[in-house]
C-alpha cells in the first residue's frame, strides 16, 4: 500500500513536467533552385529569426525540384524559375495569392583557379574562347541551359563543340570538375558560380548572347503553415534583402 501511495505522486510529477515542456515549432519546409541557394543561405538565419520557426531546405534544380512536387512530396513554400512557379499556380499545385517574382540572374564563364582568363567581352573573342577549351560543363537539367546552347548556335559553333561538351545533373558537379581540373570550362549562373571555391569567374556572357533566368516563389496551395509561409516571403521580398541579391550576383525583383 505504501508503494502505491508514493508512486501515484512520482506519476502525476511527471505527467506534469512532461505536460508543462513547450511543444518545438515545426519546420516549414522549402524547396529552393540552386540558382537560389546563395541567397536563401544567407538570409536563413535571420528568416528563422523573425518566423520563430527553423526551415528546412532541399535544394536542387528547378527540373528536379518539380519531379518530387509532381510525385506529391510535401513541402510549404517553393522558390523556383519564375516559369515552374506560373505553371504550378495554373496546376492550383501552388497558392496563387502569394505568388511573386524574387530576382534574375544571368549566365557566366568560369575556369579552374589559376588558369588563363580568356577574353569574352565580345561575341567573336567568347567564339573563340569556346573553341580553345579542351572541354565545356553545364548542367544539362540547370535553368542556363537554355541561354548556353542558344548562344552556341548563334555563333555557329554547336558542332564544333559537341565533342567537347559534358553535360552534368546539376551545377555543382559541373563547377567541381572545373575546380578539380578534370574540365576546363563551367557555364552557368552567375549566382551559382560565386561562392565556389576552385574557380575563378572570368565573367558573365556578352550582352548580346546574354540571357536572364528569373525565379520566383509561392507557398503550397495545401500548406498547413500557410501564415509562416507568407511570413518567410515577406522576408525574402523585404527592402533590406535586396543588398543580399546583389551581393550574390542577382538582382532583386
Amino acid at each position: 500500500m505504501r508503494l502505491f501511495r508514493v508512486t501515484i505522486p512520482f506519476i502525476a510529477a511527471v505527467s506534469l513536467f512532461g505536460q508543462s515542456a513547450p511543444a518545438k515549432p515545426a519546420p516549414i519546409h522549402v524547396f529552393a533552385s540552386n540558382g537560389m541557394k546563395a541567397v536563401i543561405l544567407e538570409l536563413q538565419p535571420q528568416a528563422e529569426r523573425a518566423l520563430t520557426r527553423p526551415l528546412t531546405i532541399d535544394f536542387g534544380s528547378t527540373t528536379g525540384l518539380l519531379a518530387k512536387i509532381n510525385a506529391g512530396a510535401p513541402f510549404d513554400l517553393a522558390i523556383l524559375t519564375s516559369d515552374a512557379i506560373a505553371n504550378l499556380v495554373k496546376e492550383n499545385k501552388l497558392a496563387a495569392a502569394t505568388r511573386t517574382d524574387l530576382s534574375r540572374c544571368g549566365v557566366g564563364f568560369a575556369v579552374r583557379t589559376g588558369a588563363p582568363k580568356p577574353d569574352i567581352g565580345t561575341p567573336d573573342s567568347i567564339r573563340q574562347a569556346l573553341l580553345n577549351a579542351k572541354s565545356i560543363a553545364y548542367a544539362a537539367d540547370g535553368a542556363s541551359r537554355p541561354t548556353v546552347e542558344r548562344m552556341f548556335d548563334r555563333l555557329g559553333i554547336a558542332a564544333d563543340l559537341k565533342p567537347r561538351l559534358v553535360l552534368t545533373t546539376g551545377s555543382g558537379p559541373a563547377m567541381e570538375a572545373v575546380a578539380a581540373g578534370k574540365t576546363a570550362v563551367v557555364l552557368t549562373l552567375m549566382s551559382e558560380l560565386m561562392p565556389v571555391h576552385g574557380i575563378d569567374i572570368v565573367g558573365p556572357l556578352p550582352a548580346e548572347l546574354q540571357g536572364y533566368v528569373s525565379f520566383g516563389v509561392a507557398a503550397n496551395s495545401r500548406t498547413p503553415n500557410a501564415e509562416a509561409a507568407r511570413a518567410l516571403i515577406a522576408q525574402l521580398k523585404a527592402p533590406s534583402s535586396a543588398a543580399i541579391y546583389k551581393a550574390k550576383g542577382k538582382e532583386a525583383r
